[in-house]
């Protein structure tokens, strides 16, 4: 049970890279999402 302490900490390493990973697509989403609606009103305004 040496090993415990090096397990936990790369299981907590591996959990805070998932969780930075997840954050990180989470503001690339929110950027495209805005982008779309961005295009989506500029198609608007040229169609009118």
């Amino acid at each position: 049970m040496e090993n415990a302490s090096y397990f936990l900490a790369a299981f907590a390493v591996a959990w805070a890279v998932t969780f930075g990973y997840v954050l990180v697509l989470i503001n690339r989403q929110r950027h495209l999402r805005q982008e779309i609606n961005r295009l989506k009103e500029t198609i608007k305004e040229k169609g009118s």
